[in-house]
């Protein structure tokens, strides 16, 4: 699946590699929360973040913005539990019938994270995942 980027995002993601060392594959402006959520190479999230989280701090502070970062995986299953992190994503189910639904089995104490305040952990995931693997829903069991 190819995702289009805007010229916004590609220089947003310009700008986050040179800063970080790590490579993003998207960048979603996320205008409701006021934040940018990167999509970064699976096995470069600890590039990413830096030291200290020090790289991902100075992105923040370059572009005066929040930053969410999601680590990329090869499968829609392994996508979506990567997608709701900092949550323990115990088991992720895509059921394909009229749609796919990407059902993931989440602690009762871990819910309050893979939701996020206001719901912005779980519409990133939803955003990213449709983008990336054709998912139409996450639910959480």
């Amino acid at each position: 699946m190819t995702v289009t980027l805007s010229d916004e995002a590609m220089r947003l993601i310009a700008l986050f590699e040179d800063e970080t060392g790590a490579t993003a594959r998207d960048c979603v402006v996320d205008e409701e929360y006021d934040r940018l959520v990167f999509l970064v190479a699976a096995g470069e999230m600890g590039e990413a973040i830096g030291p200290g989280g020090q790289h991902v701090q100075q992105v923040e502070e370059q572009l005066d913005r929040e930053i969410k970062l999601v680590e990329d995986a090869p499968t829609a299953e392994d996508f979506v539990a990567s997608a709701l992190s900092p949550a323990a994503v115990y088991n992720v189910t895509i059921s394909e019938n009229d749609d796919r639904v990407a059902y993931a089995e989440v602690a009762d104490e871990d819910r309050g994270a893979a939701i996020g305040k206001g719901g912005r952990n779980i519409d990133a995931a939803r955003e990213l995942a449709a983008r990336h693997f054709d998912v139409d829903e996450i639910e959480l069991t």
